[in-house]
């Protein structure tokens, strides 16, 4: 067996002896293996096992790594997970099934516009910036009310929230604002955990954690 799927397989019974722990065995979430900077053959193992969710951060990357794989398997789902700039929004459109990123107004109007024309509907997460760092995107917490609305009102489909904390700090005071602040608007998703605090995550009811190095090892 593959080290990846032995790594993915561990995780998978730490996720659901941590559910156990915590009682809550209605749920469990979706693990995105984010497979950035890896090549193909390194990500192959888990296809062939039959793991569907993959996370990119880089919409070029993406296409060249993912075009022939997906037309192969339309099941695997694509997850950006970067930054996205908005003159490459109808380029993501074509390859990513989520989107974890929509921080500002200028992008989900440039969505809205471009998902009529390719009649694809993305799975979109709000990003917010739970830590107020300046050097991070997303919107701040109390912007979340108006800027949820103005998306839905463009006719996107919002289903959560997503977040990436502090390095430096305990994850567990923000994974519990993002759970106040998807409460507050009654949504269902939260994308929030990575290899370092996705057990800590799932106590806050995340339901797509972001694992990377803890799949595929370290990158170089």
């Amino acid at each position: 067996m593959h080290k990846t799927v032995e790594n993915l397989i561990s995780i998978q019974s730490s996720i659901k002896l941590k559910l156990i722990n915590l009682k809550n065995k209605t749920r469990i979430p979706k693990i995105i293996a984010v497979s950035k900077t890896f090549k193909i053959d390194h990500i192959s193992p888990l296809i062939e096992y039959g793991h569907l969710d993959y996370g990119e951060n880089k919409v070029q990357e993406a296409i060249e790594k993912w075009t022939d794989v997906k037309k192969k398997n339309d099941e695997i789902n694509l997850h950006l997970i970067g930054k996205l700039q908005t003159n490459k929004v109808k380029f993501a459109l074509k390859i990513f099934d989520y989107i974890h990123s929509l921080d500002n107004e200028k992008l989900a109007k440039k969505i809205a516009i471009e998902q009529k024309k390719q009649n694809k509907k993305p799975k979109i997460f709000i990003q917010i910036n739970i830590g107020q760092e300046v050097q991070k995107s997303g919107i701040m917490g109390e912007n979340l009310l108006e800027f949820y609305k103005y998306s839905t009102d463009l006719g996107l489909n919002i289903i959560g929230l997503m977040c990436i904390p502090p390095f430096e700090k305990d994850s567990s005071e923000f994974f519990s604002k993002m759970t106040e602040l998807k409460n507050l608007i009654n949504l269902k998703e939260l994308s929030m955990g990575m290899s370092s605090d996705y057990l800590n995550a799932l106590e806050y009811n995340s339901s797509y954690l972001r694992i990377g190095s803890n799949i595929f090892g370290q990158r170089v």
